[in-house]
């Protein structure tokens, strides 16, 4: 799972944020692993002069392996806020997408073949 983290000149921190966001993808979405072939992470601060307002956001999108993107943002007072939303979005999508190819029992399910 390759991990892009692009933010714009008013998020702080580059190079440990963008440690930080890699442990935490790999922390919350081990069990996507085989699926995702990429996530890109987008960070921006609408107006960073002014403080409290929820203006940073926070935009994940997951390449999964032989399907469509999967792509969610979130908005927060703080950059951390907005990934830890982004981020539950994303997880919650991926259950969405990734299950539906399975039947409650672990089975493929016809949903997931394609008609010759």
């Amino acid at each position: 799972m390759q991990i892009q983290l692009n933010t714009d000149a008013n998020v702080q921190g580059r190079d440990s944020l963008a440690a930080w966001v890699e442990t935490e993808l790999k922390n919350k979405l081990p069990r996507f692993r085989d699926h995702i072939t990429r996530i890109e992470v987008h960070l921006s601060d609408a107006s960073a002069s002014r403080v409290g307002e929820t203006d940073k956001r926070c935009k994940l999108e997951a390449r999964l392996a032989g399907r469509q993107p999967v792509a969610v943002s979130h908005d927060a007072a703080k950059v951390a806020d907005a990934f830890h939303g982004a981020l539950d979005k994303l997880l919650r999508k991926l259950d969405g997408a990734l299950g539906r190819a399975r039947d409650a029992h672990g089975r493929d399910s016809i949903r997931g073949e394609t008609a010759d």
